[in-house]
């Protein structure tokens, strides 16, 4: 068994005729986009429509760059799953990725890249709390704190040393899960010029010669299969510490025009890329019923002693709530035929369930507040103006969010919680934990009844406040009573029961 790297696995010829070399920047290295982009990427260089080259950058800490120039960009990805009925595996060694970048220790390279005329594409992944606004100064080669300020940086470093030409302009695909990810990231950059006092002529250049995609991305990727990697690696005849499982499923939608198709093929490799003029119905089917799902339903699964989601989809109490609320209380609201977001919703629960897949429940719950802000409380509130009340199901997820983030910080600066099996880590922005924090360390907030109304009323955590919601801060208040009581899973059997 070898390790995994170039030496030991050169690459192949390039063919003849190959199209130019592409430059893609990706700003994140998680597992998601190596599964997803990275992946897509791949196929097409191996089937000529492409030849992209992509360099690896984390928005903030080091992530995974040194094993990653270890391996000399290779990782594996692993898709299983059931297609058709018929379960399917299949084994792909990305080699897409050049090298990575930790910008924290090398800012010059990713401004180089940044200032290279073959650089063509920036895609992107800092989950739905990345695209934000945070005022801060500009200090040439220094690497921004958030991204649509490195977005801002690279930008002007790109618009100095290549003059502002119409040709240099880049083209994002930003794949985090907000409503206009594109237009939105678009617009911070340019808040960003206007604060730096940048000249009027670079913002000019920025909004006609570069392309802010608005994108949808809709792919299970539990990453590393911890479980299983040595019996895998048996198999495979190599070790790869960045091996990353994922489903076969796989969606990215594009809203841009057809000269971009063309410039960024992968709809002709055999992939499940759509480029369209409106990829709202796409949108509203995804983000509620999958997205919608996995957040209405991890939280109070991981509290109630669950750790994948196989097991909340083999759990009867867990299994039934997400049936309730996806059915019930999700579908209802979706702006499709009934028929097309009904069976939408079941292909869902039967990715849910692929027994491939080990799918942390913990690894959902990362930056959950501003999930499921997104991602359930659009469902919840059409809901409730339908039926003049909060839906119970959506209702008891909230409590259970509330009770998840029943933390404090350690002597280590970590945020941890405590369930039956123990702590674990609460991850999201540092302003969310001191709310939270703040709420459960006041003496007042002995209790989670008597800390949720604070909480339930801060517009900072929601972007409004809940308690107009008619009946939700009750709802909020009897399941937290039950869960205190009874514990997760007995309280969630009750509110079935109703």
């Amino acid at each position: 068994m070898f390790a995994l790297n170039r030496s030991t696995l050169p690459d192949p010829p390039t063919p003849a005729g190959a199209p130019p070399k592409t430059g893609v920047l990706q700003i994140g290295d998680g597992n998601f986009l190596r599964a997803f982009a990275d992946w897509m990427i791949d196929i097409a260089n191996e089937t000529g429509l492409l030849d992209a080259a992509v360099i690896l950058a984390p928005p903030r800490s080091a992530g995974i760059i040194d094993r990653l120039n270890a391996q000399d960009g290779l990782f594996t990805v692993l898709s299983r799953g059931v297609v058709a009925g018929a379960p399917t595996t299949s084994v792909r060694i990305v080699r897409c990725v050049t090298h990575g970048v930790d910008p924290r220790q090398d800012s010059a390279a990713l401004f180089a890249g940044a200032r290279d005329p073959k650089t063509r594409f920036v895609i992107s992944n800092t989950t739905e709390a990345g695209i934000f606004y945070s005022e801060q100064p500009l200090t040439p080669g220094q690497w921004p704190r958030s991204f649509p300020a490195q977005v801002a940086a690279l930008l002007f470093e790109r618009f100095q040393a290549l003059g502002g030409q119409p040709e240099s302009g880049l083209v994002f695909l930003p794949c985090e899960l907000i409503e206009a990810n594109g237009a939105t990231l678009r617009d911070i950059v340019l808040r960003h010029a206007r604060d730096w006092a940048l000249p009027q002529e670079f913002s000019d250049w920025v909004t006609r010669h570069n392309d802010f995609l608005n994108t949808l991305v809709d792919r299970i990727v539990p990453g590393y299969p911890a479980t299983e990697a040595d019996r895998l690696f048996a198999e495979f005849g190599y070790t790869d510490s960045l091996l990353v499982a994922a489903e076969p499923f796989h969606l990215w939608v594009i809203e841009g025009p057809e000269r971009l198709a063309n410039e960024f093929p992968l709809h002709k490799a055999g992939l499940n890329v759509v480029w369209t003029d409106d990829l709202q119905p796409y949108r509203a089917s995804k983000v509620r019923i999958l997205n919608g799902a996995h957040t209405a339903s991890a939280l109070a699964a991981f509290c109630g002693g669950l750790d994948t989601v196989g097991e909340m989809m083999n759990d009867s109490v867990a299994s039934r709530f997400l049936q309730q609320v996806v059915f019930d209380e999700i579908v209802p609201f979706v702006p499709l035929p009934e028929a097309e977001r009904r069976s939408y919703a079941k292909s869902v629960l039967e990715r849910f369930a692929n027994p491939y897949i080990r799918h942390e429940l913990l690894s959902i719950t990362l930056n959950s507040v501003s999930k499921w802000k997104v991602r359930v409380l659009p469902s919840l509130l059409d809901y409730a103006h339908t039926h003049g009340r909060a839906p119970d199901g959506l209702a008891f997820s909230l409590a259970a969010l509330l009770w998840f983030y029943r933390g404090r910080f350690d002597a280590a600066g970590e945020f941890v919680g405590q369930r039956e099996a123990g702590s674990y880590p609460i991850r999201d922005s540092r302003d969310v934990l001191d709310l939270f924090n703040a709420a459960w360390r006041d003496p007042a907030h002995v209790r989670p009844t008597d800390a949720a109304p604070m909480l339930l009323a801060d517009t900072r955590l929601w972007g409004m406040d809940l308690h107009v919601i008619p009946e939700l801060a009750r709802q909020v208040a009897n399941a937290l009573d039950r869960i205190e009581a009874v514990g997760m899973l007995p309280a969630l059997a009750e509110t079935l029961a109703r």
